[in-house]
């Protein structure tokens, strides 16, 4: 134990150090480097999938869950949207050094506040390799160090992408050690992580529930909460019911195993004798295992019987809990009080209910007639994220460059005193 605390901090004072040169580099070279790390990713692609495979194979023999094997697996397409990531990084503008204030007072004095690089990221993540690259790019490109520990399943892909990413990093004009991967799988690394208060600036965890209350019970660290998704959608009695079957079947079944699928349906009762049957057969040609109400399992007898359990469960699977609802008063009251914050929908026509349930809803990001499959910082124009925050300070919903920034005030004067 001892070992591995001098270990890691030894690896965060490196990223420390590095933070501060990292500062001063231009945008321009930022940018450069994260187009080189960008195209080493596509060249060394078969080498990160055959570790990748190798993994994956491993995860399968230890009788690791679909949904998880989901996550951990890369394939070219996903390595070439890494790359794309990046690069979409690459074209937003440089979030460092712009004044959002900038004001003279009577006195003379000129006050500015800037943004400025928090310093030291700890990321700390599960099974998703892709995790890696995102955080890399936005980090470089935010001038902040990250020093990042992923989960032990894809210890061996994600040490590769690393490597893949900080040799051309340093090739480039990023400083040494602007990098840093925990590569001790013992679990206790974590903790260590989440004490380094005055090493690392702020940590970000990201994957289940018991992650992220792992980290908040340990750290001494800020810690920006990035929540479980317990994701609804609500079928209005105005609703388009043929566009909402589509939109039940993308948001269940595109990828289950993420945090923005989701994860209960709520329908209102004038519409779900007609509905039900429907979205259910479209949901079940899918695989998709139903949970329903007592009022759902008189229309459809053969669902299973949802439990409690079931409206705060974030499944990442191909199952879904669905309940029947008296009207949106009652459906908003049900997503404020099982959501996770995270992405809930409502499909409708009716002008004053969409109204009500954006105003209401007390989640990062709220949908009319749309896929929650859509809350991602690529989606948003944002390229990569750094995570999807479920908190109310400092940052919410898809996180970007801004939310990996914090602000300086600079204020200029001729001898003023007080």
């Amino acid at each position: 134990m001892l070992f591995m605390k001098e270990h890691v901090a030894k690896q965060a004072r490196r990223a420390k150090e590095a933070s501060r040169k990292l500062a001063w580099v231009p945008v321009e070279v930022r940018d450069a480097a994260l187009l080189a790390m960008a195209d080493a990713l596509e060249a060394n692609q078969d080498e990160i999938l055959e570790v990748n495979a190798k993994e994956v194979e491993a995860a399968k023999e230890r009788g690791t869950r679909l949904n998880m094997i989901d996550r951990l697996t890369l394939t070219p397409k996903r390595i070439a949207d890494m790359a794309e990531g990046i690069r979409q990084v690459v074209k937003l503008p440089d979030p460092l050094g712009t004044f959002d204030i900038d004001i003279t007072r009577p006195n003379g004095l000129r006050i500015r506040r800037a943004r400025v690089p928090f310093g030291v990221v700890g990321i700390i993540y599960e099974a998703r390799p892709n995790v890696t690259a995102d955080a890399i790019a936005l980090c470089i490109k935010s001038a902040n160090a990250c020093i990042l520990r992923g989960g032990s399943e894809a210890i061996r892909t994600n040490k590769k992408i690393v490597d893949v990413l900080r040799d051309a990093a340093i090739a480039n004009g990023i400083p040494e050690n602007v990098i840093e991967f925990i590569s001790i799988i013992d679990r206790d690394s974590v903790v260590v992580m989440c004490r380094l208060r005055g090493l690392i600036d702020v940590i970000i965890p990201r994957g289940g529930a018991g992650l992220i209350e792992r980290v908040i019970e340990h750290s001494t660290v800020p810690v920006i909460e990035t929540g479980k998704g317990v994701c609804h959608t609500f079928i209005d009695e105005t609703a388009n019911l043929d566009m909402a079957v589509k939109v039940c079947v993308n948001a269940k079944t595109s990828r289950p195993s993420v945090c923005n699928a989701m994860e209960t349906l709520l329908i209102h009762k004038a519409v779900a004798e007609e509905f039900l049957p429907k979205v259910a057969a479209a949901l079940r040609e899918k695989n998709v295992e139903l949970h329903g109400d007592e009022a759902c399992r008189k229309i459809l007898p053969d669902m299973k019987e949802a439990t409690e359990e079931d409206w705060t469960t974030e499944y990442n699977d191909l199952i879904l809990s669905i309940k029947i609802v008296d009207d949106i008063e009652e459906a908003i009251a049900h997503i404020n009080k099982y959501s996770s914050n995270h992405s809930d929908a409502i499909i409708t026509e009716d002008k004053l209910h969409a109204s009500k349930f954006r105003r209401w809803v007390d989640s990062s990001t709220v949908y009319v007639n749309a896929s929650t499959r859509f809350t991602d910082g690529f989606e948003f124009g944002l390229g990569a994220e750094i995570g999807i925050s479920t908190q109310k300070l400092h940052a919410r919903g898809p996180m970007g460059l801004e939310a990996l920034t914090t602000m300086k005030y600079l204020v200029d004067g001729n001898g003023q005193i007080r």
